[in-house]
């Protein structure tokens, strides 16, 4: 059985949690082009309020962290629309830490933005879309989750743990009629990636990266990764032996 996709965004209710940079911006414009009725958060009010100039868009400010502002700012969507068709989540955090400069802090807000982040607004949509057994779910992790990479000591385990947490909606909502779409970017290029020092391979724009997201979520694909070059060879890396991937990782890996 295959989960189904959304062959139009035209009208379609779409809440995109992250909307106000980079990938999620993106999406924003390219789902508002597509006819969408976009509701934009973030915790950046003046960015969400300069990119709502369409009759269809919400502007509901919010703090991924904290739970009752995801809440308030749901409640107020279905109050306005009466239901959701899709909940796009695209925030995140990333600080460059490896083991000479761990800081616990650092690591304990990453696990609680990347991770904690999307569980708890998918806690707030799922009652309602499992009452109309309709939906769609999509989160954006990273390649940085296939694998342990330099420069991602906290980053790269909330991204893993986004992968198993998706896995495992995946498992459970398909029988409910409920798609769920799991997101892995490699390098893409916005004010997060703009930290590292060091040479990213096939680097691409956030608007590049928008349209492979809604390609994937248009045909119903749960494992939506690009670009395919890059995240297809992280993919093969994983499954071979620690000695070879650790040899591997040591020689192409500058950093």
């Amino acid at each position: 059985m295959k989960q189904r996709g959304i062959s139009s965004f035209a009208g379609q209710r779409i809440w995109i949690i992250g909307a106000s940079s980079g990938i999620g911006e993106a999406c924003a414009k390219a789902l508002i082009k597509a006819g969408a009725k976009v509701a934009l958060s973030s915790r950046r009010i003046e960015r969400l309020t300069a990119l709502a100039a369409q009759q269809d868009t919400l502007v509901l400010p919010l703090d991924v962290t904290n739970q009752e502002q995801i809440t308030n700012a749901y409640q107020t969507l279905l109050q306005c629309w009466g239901g959701l068709d899709l909940m796009l989540f695209v925030s995140g955090v990333y600080t460059p830490l490896r083991a000479d400069n761990f800081d616990f802090e650092i690591a304990k807000k990453t696990i609680d933005a990347n991770l904690l982040g999307p569980m708890r607004a998918v806690a707030v949509v799922l009652p309602e879309m499992l009452k109309r057994q309709s939906g769609h779910i999509a989160i954006v992790g990273s390649v940085a989750g296939y694998s342990g990479l330099p420069k991602a000591l906290a980053y790269g385990p909330s991204k893993a743990a986004i992968i198993n947490f998706c896995e495992t909606l995946y498992y459970d909502l398909l029988p409910k009629g409920i798609g769920v779409h799991m997101i892995s970017p490699g390098f893409v290029a916005t004010e997060a990636t703009a930290q590292n020092d060091f040479e990213m391979p096939a680097l691409i724009s956030a608007e590049e990266a928008a349209t492979e997201i809604l390609k994937g979520i248009q045909v119903g694909e749960f494992d939506i990764h690009f670009p395919k070059r890059f995240s297809g060879f992280l993919k093969f890396l994983r499954i071979l032996p620690y000695p070879i991937y650790f040899w591997i990782l040591r020689r192409f890996v500058k950093i």
